[in-house]
């Protein structure tokens, strides 16, 4: 009987050894998360796990500025992680690379999951290169004791630039006050939300007419006094630190930013805060909703395609409606990029006393459909682009050149540096 069960063991102990050998090893990159959100993915490893004996979840987190390189690296020798956590420029020009997979097949029903604008964020030329995960969004606040001695309405809701302009240039004839600091040092964000386009065949093609007028609406607010003065507040590559400045001092009468930043208003500009009511952004002709900034996890190239489904499976339980959910309220600023978790009652539900912050993030909430990440694909080096893009702008704003011969001098140099990069 000993040595039958002798055998009996050791036929248990190699069987055991055979079903850990076949587990699938599903290895996923984030970037800068670690050690704050450790919690948050240590539960997500166990509770896959436990319902997935058959795989064994390895979470590594890169720091943001080496992820890209220490990923190509690995692509290199043939050792990619199963899943890699990208933005939307960076899915772009891997999928162009075709270092990463596209994914229609893998995602076939359960696309109808995620919201359409993250969708269309990471699909380029017909094929979806990622599971979109986490976003942002932009709100409108108001400062109501200036709109109300302006005579506008503080909960009316301003649905376009143009009507946006126009409730700037009379609370600054009624008051004395500018309305609000659009990000024009940043402009490719400010075409791209009214829906024109920055390049067209490898050309810049923004010297249209239409390019044109916008930016002779944003030069007669600048003269009338709409927009501040100050060239921090408007041509800065980031004017968000001086436009809450002076948003909290009284010195603007709208702040466009994500709702987080109402955090930041309530702590440092409390008298102002309690004059603060939450509009929606104003959305261009397109009805794109700006302050998008998409991440995603997407498949690298020389994944096992044996371990494709499994993969797939995982990256929709990291990105489904509960654990985008718990991902937002780990955070406390970020939006899901699903459908049903923007109708949980943690967006939804305001409570009696509720001030700006909240408002603002149900009203982030409500309109996620078509939040989208406007930005500028497929170019390498795009710096050089954008510093002139953004001196033409300001001397077209401030009146030292017309529209039109700004955004020809900045169509004229993107076309001789596109051109050279050929």
């Amino acid at each position: 009987m000993k040595p039958t069960r002798a055998i009996l063991v050791a036929c248990a102990l190699l069987a055991s050894a055979c079903v850990h050998a076949e587990k699938t090893r599903i290895e996923f990159w984030t970037m800068s998360l670690k050690p704050k959100f450790d919690g948050y993915f240590q539960k997500l490893e166990q509770e896959y796990e436990r319902a997935n004996p058959n795989v064994d979840i390895v979470w590594v987190d890169h720091p943001w500025d080496k992820i890209q390189a220490r990923l190509l690296g690995a692509i290199a020798i043939s050792q990619p992680p199963a899943l890699v956590n990208l933005n939307v420029e960076w899915a772009y020009d891997l999928a162009q690379r075709h270092d990463i997979l596209p994914l229609n097949s893998l995602l076939g029903a359960d696309r109808d999951r995620y919201m359409p604008g993250a969708l269309a964020d990471v699909t380029f030329d017909g094929k979806t290169y990622a599971f979109p995960w986490y976003n942002g969004v932009s709100v409108l606040a108001v400062n109501t004791e200036l709109f109300q001695k302006a005579g506008l309405d503080p909960k009316k809701p301003l649905k376009t630039l143009d009507e946006q302009l126009a409730a700037a240039r009379v609370i600054k004839e009624k008051t004395g006050v500018a309305g609000f600091a659009p990000e024009l040092g940043l402009p490719v964000r400010i075409f791209l939300a009214e829906g024109l386009p920055l390049t067209q065949n490898r050309q810049a093609v923004f010297n249209s007419p239409r390019h044109v007028a916008l930016l002779e609406k944003y030069a007669a607010a600048y003269r009338d006094g709409a927009l501040p003065r100050e060239k921090g507040l408007l041509f800065a590559e980031d004017n968000f630190q001086a436009a809450i400045g002076a948003y909290n001092t009284g010195k603007l009468a709208m702040l466009e930013t994500a709702p987080t930043a109402l955090g930041r208003v309530k702590d440092e500009g409390k008298a102002v805060y309690g004059k603060t009511d939450v509009l929606p952004a104003p959305q261009g002709p397109t009805g794109v909703v700006k302050g998008g900034w998409l991440f995603n996890f997407a498949v690298p190239r020389g994944v096992n395609p044996k371990a494709l489904p499994e993969v797939a499976k995982f990256a929709k339980f990291l990105t489904n409606d509960a654990n985008q959910l718990g991902f937002s309220k780990a955070t406390g600023g970020t939006y899901p990029s699903v459908r049903q978790a923007a109708l949980d009652p943690f967006f939804q539900q305001l409570p009696a006393n509720a001030g700006a912050v909240e408002k603002a993030r149900a009203i982030g909430a409500r309109n996620l459909a078509n939040v989208r990440t406007l930005t500028l694909l497929g170019i390498d080096d795009p710096e050089p682009l954008y510093r002139k893009l953004r001196e033409e702008v300001e001397s077209a704003v401030t009146g030292r050149k017309s529209a039109k011969a700004a955004l020809d001098a900045a169509t004229a140099f993107w076309n001789a540096k596109l051109a050279g990069a050929r």
